[in-house]
């Protein structure tokens, strides 16, 4: 068989998967509402639980579903069979996946869960099917072609399962507003977690800071930003942001021949800050775009107010050797 004839194998089998996961909007109805509905208002856990491939399908959902702040793992139908149904909780949500709904391993699972009112999300193709029959909300998927040859190897409808799940999330995602500062908080390893991370993530703080006060002499401010080496210092005045001076105002500040030389003479009022909440790619690129190497970072409430209390710094080293991009 030559090469081009598997790719033309292959697209068929993708060409397939695509047209029936276009019927996906079949199960956009009220019962798919229901079960956000169900799900939002969750007083406990939300469990998965499926077999065959369909386990492997609910183990990413609950994977997903936890992601998105919502407590969410998968529970094995023939552990549970065998001694495991304590995990199940009585104000738990049990999300049951099968494609007939009359899979005999699952019988045992949905019995302990009527007898305790647990409520049951069934998802199956046979309405009349144990499964649905057992479930307080009943999501009844369309008859879907597999991409194998012989229409039996779970594949078409194992991604189904998963795109119908992977919705239900970003529903609830975006019915409960959830952001990418909220993101982070569940994913703050690896690449992912340094590319959502906020300017109060990567802020000195404290002694760390070049600071100095309005009153104080110019030769205090050299000496605060030689020791800080963050090439600023930043002025305040009753602890609020008078200004800021660079290492440029303070060598064109040396040659001058003044008998006072008072800070505010050297200063840049109303100097540019960011909110702590700020995600740290941003401030990268307002530096960028600014030419400048640091920012003053202050909380979100002072971030409109006139009068701002220093909070943090950010330099761009900070950035660069996280690998913020």
């Amino acid at each position: 068989m030559s090469k081009l004839n598997y790719n033309k194998i292959a697209r068929r089998a993708a060409n397939i998967q695509i047209n029936e996961l276009k019927k996906i909007n079949k199960v956009f109805n009220n019962s798919f509402s229901k079960a956000i509905d169900l799900i939002l208002n969750a007083k406990s856990k939300v469990l998965f639980t499926g077999v065959g491939k369909n386990s492997f399908v609910c183990r990413k959902s609950a994977a997903t579903f936890s992601s998105v702040g919502i407590p969410s793992f998968f529970v094995d139908p023939t552990g549970a069979s065998h001694g495991d149904m304590g995990q199940i909780g009585k104000k738990d949500i049990l999300i049951v996946i099968s494609n007939s709904g009359n899979t005999s391993e699952l019988f045992n699972i949905l019995k302990f869960a009527n007898r305790n009112r647990i409520k049951i999300i069934g998802i199956a193709s046979d309405p009349k099917s144990i499964l649905l029959k057992a479930s307080d909300v009943k999501i009844i998927t369309p008859k879907i072609k597999e991409s194998d040859p012989n229409n039996i190897v779970p594949t078409s409808s194992t991604s189904f399962t998963m795109l119908l799940c992977d919705c239900m999330a970003t529903t609830i995602m975006t019915k409960r507003k959830f952001s990418k500062e909220n993101f982070r908080l569940f994913h703050s390893g690896g690449k992912l977690g340094e590319t959502l991370k906020l300017a109060k993530d990567l802020m000195i703080t404290g002694s760390k800071m070049p600071i100095i006060n309005y009153k104080k002499k110019f030769n205090e401010a050299l000496k605060i930003m030689n020791k800080k080496k963050l090439g600023i210092v930043v002025v305040t005045k009753n602890q609020k942001i008078e200004g800021l001076i660079a290492d440029g105002d303070l060598r064109r500040g040396m040659k001058l021949n003044l008998k006072e030389k008072k800070l505010e003479n050297f200063m840049t009022r109303y100097p540019l800050v960011v909110n702590e909440s700020m995600p740290a790619s941003k401030t990268l690129a307002i530096m960028s775009e600014k030419q400048i190497t640091s920012l003053l970072v202050v909380s979100d409430k002072d971030y409109k107010k006139n009068n701002k209390v220093l909070k943090g710094i950010i330099h761009i080293h900070f950035l660069l050797q996280t690998g913020v991009k």
